[in-house]
């Protein structure tokens, strides 16, 4: 989420999240704004419970930005979304093949409990990320590029074997299997940030389920969260080093699930920031404090094609391409979200990741996939049917539970029961935790998800429906695909517009030769900002915000 998973990654809303989707860092540059308030205390919402604040675990949008205000990696986004040296006291030593990185660690990172932060802090958080025994949802970020993350990660080598070292304390050594350009930003994302290693075994089973049950290094620490609740709050960190640039004394967050509930919490100056769903974008976009932000999270349904062991009717290609070809994207941005944001024609979002050798955008390169037909949808969905020996069928779709996930549901349900003669759609809107539970288990028929790109590649997007991929719990496979994906990690890891070329290759595959999943919308965020919040830092990939140089100034 990020993230990035999540950001990726789930990293991940639907304006008021629908679903959360994954994923990035913090930055250490501060604004030279005006005289602060003397009460430096933020109020914010989310639309969902933390579902893990174990930064290894952690693969939803809400965690991630938790994680990512409490604790620090070696290095961490700027406020344009540059990764900067952070608990590294400089960018790395790498070698002429650009395989073996070399980072030195600030001799004044401390953990919270006064511990320094040390080179096998890092050792043991990216062994504890691959180890299979943690069932790390992130552990495909490693795959392919540490040294033996691959073979761990099936069972085939130990952890310790990962190509991770500490030199000494203070001195870091990685090993990565081919080079990766990618690989400054994603040391800005939590799964590869450090862990305390006595710390976090001492605690055992319970571990990162409340907040006194966690160590921090970063500018903020995590109060008043017992594991469950709705309310929780960020406080300066005291043993961080660069403490003297976070300038907010509190931050407090609340969980709120439907846009009058915040609206009437911003009016009522028990919120500073509050998103908004279509109706209330409509009734504020004229405000002077209306927001929209443009994000690279793309939301996509997902066509699960095994269920508790056995296939699915959409393992039937025709049943994927009619659901998939017969949704009208436009009318639902138009009708439903109202929010700026755009239909997605493609798994990579657009004004993300540029060619190497012209700068045209990734997006504008493949062009559109899975654009919406009726006619082609129906022909399909005539020719499914009878491939299955049925006359009509009936699909559970899964969302999550909030005001703006149940409208999307219902107008996702018309389209399909109105375009395709017998269906039935069933709607199950369920608690964020419990809709990534499900996926999890692969328990599901379909649902909608999102993704929000925890580096700058389109990999990050791509890498997602690799056959064993952990994000890939849907059962699609296909070699053809999976080739695109291993050469532009492997082979072609070296040659950057040779693996360009390869990757322009694999959305028309996912897409329009298989309808694997369907791209729905991209992004934008309406919402409400008061004006005496300054220096709010929004990342373009990995978790989706920064709070360390945050002030108030004017309330």
């Amino acid at each position: 989420m990020k993230k990035s998973k999540l950001f990726l990654v789930l990293g991940l809303t639907l304006v008021l999240s629908l679903v959360l989707a994954a994923c990035g860092g913090g930055s250490d540059s501060k604004s030279s704004g005006g005289s602060k308030d003397s009460k430096q205390e933020l109020n914010l919402m989310e639309s969902a419970l933390i579902p893990s604040a174990d930064s290894t675990k952690a693969d939803d949008a809400v965690g991630l930005n938790v994680i990512n205000q409490t604790n620090e990696g070696l290095y961490a986004l700027d406020k344009d979304g540059v990764a900067q040296p952070a608990g590294a006291t400089e960018k790395a030593t790498v070698s002429d093949d650009k395989k073996v990185y070399t980072f030195k660690l600030r001799d004044d990172a401390k953990w919270s409990n006064g511990d320094p932060v040390t080179a096998q802090d890092y050792v043991y958080s990216w062994q504890r990320a691959v180890d299979p025994k943690t069932a790390a949802t992130y552990s495909y970020l490693f795959d392919g590029l540490v040294l033996n993350a691959s073979e761990i990660i099936k069972g085939e080598k130990k952890p310790s074997e990962l190509g991770i070292k500490a030199v000494d304390d203070k001195t870091l050594e990685v090993t990565l299997v081919q080079p990766a350009a990618y690989f400054d930003s994603l040391l800005a994302f939590p799964t590869f940030f450090p862990l305390n290693q006595k710390y976090v075994e001492s605690k055992g089973d319970k571990y990162a389920l409340d907040s006194d049950s966690i160590l921090y290094n970063g500018p903020f620490k995590l109060t008043d969260w017992n594991g469950t609740g709705k309310t929780w709050a960020f406080v300066p960190n005291d043993t961080y080093y660069d403490k003297d640039k976070v300038k907010l004394d509190k931050i407090n967050v609340q969980v709120v699930q439907d846009s009058g509930t915040s609206v009437n919490l911003y009016n009522t100056d028990k919120l500073d920031k509050a998103l908004l769903s279509a109706e209330y974008a409509v009734q504020n976009k004229n405000k002077d404090d209306y927001k929209v932000e443009e994000e690279s999270s793309v939301f996509y349904i997902k066509f699960n094609q095994e269920r508790n062991g056995k296939k699915t009717p959409l393992a039937n290609k025709n049943i994927r391409k009619a659901l998939a070809l017969s949704v009208d994207k436009q009318s639902y941005v138009d009708t439903v979200l109202q929010n700026g944001s755009i239909p997605a024609n493609g798994l990579v979002p657009k004004k993300f990741t540029f060619d190497p050798k012209d700068n045209k955008d990734y997006r504008d390169e493949v062009g559109d996939v899975g654009v919406y037909n009726l006619d082609e949808a129906k022909k399909a969905w005539t020719q499914g049917l009878k491939e299955l020996g049925v006359t009509s069928l009936n699909l559970e779709f899964t969302s999550d539970d909030t005001e703006n996930a149940k409208k999307s549901s219902e107008f996702l349900q018309n389209q399909w029961e109105k375009n395709l003669s017998g269906l039935k759609v069933t709607l199950k809107n369920v608690p964020f935790k419990i809709r990534l539970a499900n996926d999890q288990k692969q328990d599901y028929d379909f649902s909608l998800s999102a993704w929000g790109p925890d580096y700058q590649d389109p990999s990050t997007f791509l890498n997602l429906f690799r056959t064993g991929n952990t994000q890939n719990r849907m059962s699609y496979s296909n070699p053809a695909y999976d080739k695109i994906i291993d050469q532009a990690a492997g082979p072609l890891a070296g040659d950057t517009q040779a693996r360009w070329d390869e990757m322009l290759k694999a959305e028309p595959i996912l897409i329009e030769e298989d309808y694997a999943i369907q791209p729905l919308y991209q992004r934008a965020k309406a919402f409400l900002q008061q004006p005496y919040v300054k220096d709010l830092q929004k990342n373009a990939f990995g978790p989706d915000y920064t709070f360390k140089t945050t002030y108030i100034d004017g309330k």
